[in-house]
């Protein structure tokens, strides 16, 4: 939301200085797709008519039910459906060969369809062109559209052949459904919605064909799988990790390994290394009061090997790139995170929030919300190597309630979409008086972190304080009804008889 405005606004001004003409009238404003606002009012008013029009003119939706679900409602457009699918697979009634259809483009909806284990379940997707030219037309009328229908029953099977070389090397029974688990956990690896994805880990640099390598490599180790129906085996999935974490080594290996590099850095690499343990011991002395020594372990960045191992042990070079490399980590969270000193409670914390995050999107995934008010609260993941001792995490959410509709868009929105919002809302974003002026910045800075879209940066605006908000809300001025976040179709056809249905309550 906040990029989409930045992005009109500097249209807006390359237009001007061009000499272009500006329209009259004002510009539509995309953020006005978002639950609570009058727009999404209007529009769910209108998708009633459109709905009850269709059903009492149209003998195509003779015999069909529809279920509309709309921005009153919480939750995820996408997340609903499951959630529909799930009710309707307790039924008594329920048929086992009932044949599902989700339309969207996002990449979520396959792994939402996996999570399923439904034997029929389809995604309608649009083509996407890439690359095309500025100035072509843009297909909008459905009948000119390509279509793609991809079977997730299909893409299991290519899921059974990647993984199929596991078979005859694991101790345990191979299911695979619990593939298809651990696979979904995977993808969560690299990013999504909810968490930023871990240093260095990009698809468009063959992570995914690095996760599955080690996956299949670690897999037969284990006692059994990473994903148990959307809960964490930690203790696995902590070992699973640890081989992983092998790829920080390798990256920091790739960009340092020339020699010249290690030479040009001798006269002041353990000057940078004993800044850095100095900076931390004085931390540690200063505000826990603990043994030095034992402060300065830092298990996360070592690896388990403690700080006694001397730099003679394994030659010089050696321990030159290990002590680098720690340095290197340090320079990560000290630029990008902000932090003074990298020490040991810091590195659990990130770890602690990292894997509460996976859990949070698994259960998520496969149960729906076990908390409405959690979020990541870091722009950017630790290192794989330091998300370690975590098999003894003890993992808790609280529920609380999800946000009313004019809560959530004080929560998303930026300040130029401030007409969005009702008069008496719009000083909150604007006054210099707000005391939470400071979640809405005119300015702000991106970081592309590795990424190479602009859409894909990391947008550096503060996390708000929800207490605080709730604070300058006067709640009883809210609608009562609740909001989601998208609108997907849903097709969801009972073989044999085709009869269709979409997800919600009309």
């Amino acid at each position: 939301n906040f990029m989409s405005a930045k992005e009109a606004e500097d249209k807006i001004k390359k237009a001007l200085e061009k000499g272009e003409v500006l329209p009259s009238e004002a510009r539509f404003d995309s953020n006005c797709i978002t639950p609570g606002t009058d727009f999404m009012a209007r529009l769910q008013e209108q998708l009633k008519y459109f709905v009850n029009s269709k059903l009492s003119t149209d003998n195509a939706w003779k015999g069909v039910n529809v279920y509309l679900s709309g921005h009153e409602t919480p939750g995820e457009g996408e997340h609903k459906i499951m959630e529909f699918i799930r009710w309707e697979n307790t039924k008594p009634d329920h048929d086992p060969n009932t044949r599902h259809c989700l339309y969207g483009l996002d990449a979520d909806l396959m792994m939402l369809g996996l999570t399923s284990h439904e034997p029929h379940f389809s995604l309608l997707r649009e083509e996407v062109r890439f690359g095309g030219k500025k100035n072509q037309k843009r297909i909008t009328a459905p009948e000119e559209t390509t279509f793609h229908l991809l079977h997730l029953s299909l893409f299991r099977e290519y899921i059974d052949y990647e993984f199929s070389e596991v078979k005859n090397k694991i101790s345990f029974e191979y299911d695979l459904e619990r593939i298809i688990d651990d696979w979904i956990l995977m993808g969560f690896l690299v990013g999504n919605d909810f968490i930023p994805h871990l240093p260095h880990l990009h698809i468009n640099h063959d992570a995914l064909p690095l996760l599955y390598r080690t996956y299949i490599s670690v897999l037969p180790t284990l006692g059994g799988y990473l994903n148990e129906n959307g809960h964490l085996n930690l203790g696995n999935f902590e070992k699973y990790l640890e081989k992983l974490s092998e790829f920080d080594r390798e990256h920091f290996n790739e960009v340092f390994v020339d020699l010249k590099w290690f030479e040009s850095k001798v006269g002041n690499k353990y000057l940078n290394e004993a800044a850095g343990l100095a900076a931390e011991e004085a931390h540690c002395k200063d505000s826990r009061k603990k043994d030095l020594k034992d402060s300065l372990r830092l298990a996360a960045l070592d690896e388990g090997r403690g700080p006694s191992r001397g730099f003679e042990e394994d030659g010089e070079e050696e321990d030159m790139f290990e002590a680098e490399f720690r340095q290197y980590k340090r320079t990560y969270y000290m630029t990008k995170m902000g932090v003074e000193v990298v020490s040991d409670e810091f590195l659990a914390n990130q770890a602690l929030c990292y894997v509460e995050g996976i859990q949070w999107i698994l259960h998520y995934y496969y149960h729906g919300v076990q908390s409405w008010s959690w979020y990541y609260p870091h722009h950017y993941a630790p290192f794989l190597s330091d998300v370690r001792n975590i098999a003894h995490l003890k993992l808790t959410f609280d529920m609380g309630k999800p946000f009313m509709p004019f809560q959530q868009l004080l929560g998303v929105l930026p300040s130029a979409s401030k007409d969005l919002l009702p008069q008496s809302y719009r000083h909150l974003m604007t006054s210099e008086s707000s005391s939470i002026i400071e979640y809405y910045p005119l300015d702000f800075k991106t970081d592309l972190n590795g990424k190479q879209q602009e859409w894909e940066a990391v947008v550096l605006i503060p996390f708000i304080d929800e207490v605080r908000r709730h604070t300058h809300i006067n709640t009883s001025q809210l609608h009562t009804s609740y909001m989601s976040l998208s609108y997907f179709a849903y097709l969801h056809v009972s073989f044999p008889e085709m009869s269709a249905c979409c997800d919600g309550a009309l």
